[in-house]
């Protein structure tokens, strides 16, 4: 299961919406999120680039780890 950090995420509203993101793309894939050291870790079929490319499409920069 990769994980990604993403800085900028930093609320319930903002977790949603990286969710939301990831499951556009994937209505399958299972979310988990750390809002305290600002990680999502993704279960799903889809490539890292394309989760990452959905992630950052939604307004939230994902940092190289």
């Amino acid at each position: 299961m990769p994980t990604f950090k993403v800085p900028n995420m930093t609320c319930g509203h903002c977790a949603g919406a990286v969710t939301k993101a990831v499951q556009t793309l994937d209505a399958g894939a299972r979310v988990a999120i750390d809002l305290k050291t600002q990680t999502i870790s993704v279960e799903s079929s889809a490539e890292a680039a394309r989760i990452v490319a959905a992630i950052e499409q939604a307004g939230y920069p994902v940092a190289a780890t």
